[in-house]
């Protein structure tokens, strides 16, 4: 079968990559065209298009990059037409995707998607064009199944891809992930996760690091995004003494650290399934987190609480993120007993719970493959 699948960013070229790994198992003559990544083109997809040339963040840069972004999908679609694929496999990227997918459905073709947009947290109604549009949805967390239950659609909850990257990590590890790294660390640990974008950096970094002066006894490390310039972190950690970075070693610092203070995203995740005790820090500026409280309609940001439907781990967000809060709440995680323990069976039971009998991508493949063998000819 022909498959041709769409992501736009890197997190989707990494869970892209394993899809098409698990695929090529099921589907020996499969052929797959993408849009996506080096690990998704190294997996065995002709790649059309790498996602570096596709990813416009925030609303100012879309606007600039307009005839750009519209000149893409339109050769998207033209590609798809000359490729004449089985379905078309969509990866989150939801701008993009969903106005393919809408596309695609006029044109008979049959649409997949895997790793739902966030829907659940804000643009509830981008729900009514997925039903319209996508024959088979592939979600990743758990209350996704209840959430689009509501709207009357039935979707498949395969696990979550993050367990399987973090797995294949550990193995990769000698099984013994400390002394399997080379990338040796201090015994006392203590990791700062503050993000990728410069401005949210500028927002939580300096909380975190001022927390620093109250542990003088553990070594902070700051995992920096690759993107940002050496010299904007420079300023920010000379002050400190028991402060020191490390640069696309990122779960090399998970596995070696004690405790973590993490920006909220899909680092509190990978942290969780590192076992590794955490508190959830977010702050924003006044007038965007005014705007998201009113947007976006969740119980909690951090996704391990999400999944869990219960506080696992702490969340300071805006005014609450202070040095004092940090303080306090770092000092529970690194002498807390009770706390510890009730940390370490939650994070199993969440662990478990995102396996779902194996890994997401195999799981994935399989739907994907049975579905469409399924069909008429």
């Amino acid at each position: 079968m022909r498959y041709y699948i769409i992501s736009g960013e890197a997190s989707g070229d990494l869970h892209g990559s394993n899809l098409i790994k698990e695929l090529k198992k099921k589907d020996t003559g499969a052929d797959i065209r993408c849009w996506g990544g080096d690990k998704m083109e190294a997996a065995g997809a002709t790649l059309v298009k790498h996602y570096k040339e596709l990813a416009f963040m925030g609303f100012l840069e879309v606007i600039k990059n307009l005839r750009t972004i519209l000149k893409n999908i339109k050769f998207c679609k033209e590609d798809i037409l000359q490729y004449k694929p089985t379905a078309i496999i969509l990866i989150d990227y939801p701008g993009f995707n969903l106005r393919i997918a809408k596309w695609a459905k006029q044109q008979g073709i049959k649409v997949i998607y895997y790793i739902s947009p966030q829907v659940w947290a804000w643009k509830e109604n981008r729900v009514k064009l997925i039903k319209e549009c996508v024959d088979k949805m592939l979600v990743i967390l758990p209350f996704e199944k209840e959430f689009y239950k509501k709207w009357n659609y039935e979707v498949e909850y395969v696990g979550h891809p993050l367990v399987e990257v973090v797995d294949e990590f550990l193995l990769s590890s000698n099984k013994n992930p400390v002394s399997g790294i080379k990338y040796q660390l201090p015994e006392n640990t203590i990791a700062l996760l503050p993000g990728s974008r410069q401005q949210e950096i500028l927002k939580k970094l300096p909380i975190m690091l001022e927390v620093a002066k109250h542990f003088p006894d553990y070594q902070f490390v700051v995992a920096k995004a690759p993107g940002l310039d050496e010299s904007f972190y420079a300023s920010l950690l000379a002050p400190y003494k028991n402060v020191s970075s490390v640069v696309n070693k990122t779960y090399e610092l998970l596995v070696q650290s004690k405790a973590a203070l993490v920006t909220s995203g899909t680092a509190t995740l990978e942290t969780a399934l590192f076992a590794v005790p955490e508190v959830i820090c977010y702050k924003g500026s006044a007038f965007s987190y005014q705007i998201a409280k009113r947007l976006i309609k969740i119980k909690f940001i951090g996704l391990v609480n999400l999944i869990m439907d219960k506080e696992v781990v702490k969340e300071l967000i805006q005014d609450e993120l202070t040095v004092e809060n940090l303080k306090r709440e770092l000092n529970l995680l690194l002498t807390d007993k009770t706390k510890q323990l009730q940390l370490k069976n939650d994070y199993a039971a969440l662990k478990n719970l995102l396996s779902k009998g194996g890994h997401a991508s195999a799981n994935a493949a399989g739907s994907i493959y049975t579905y469409l063998t399924k069909l008429p000819q």
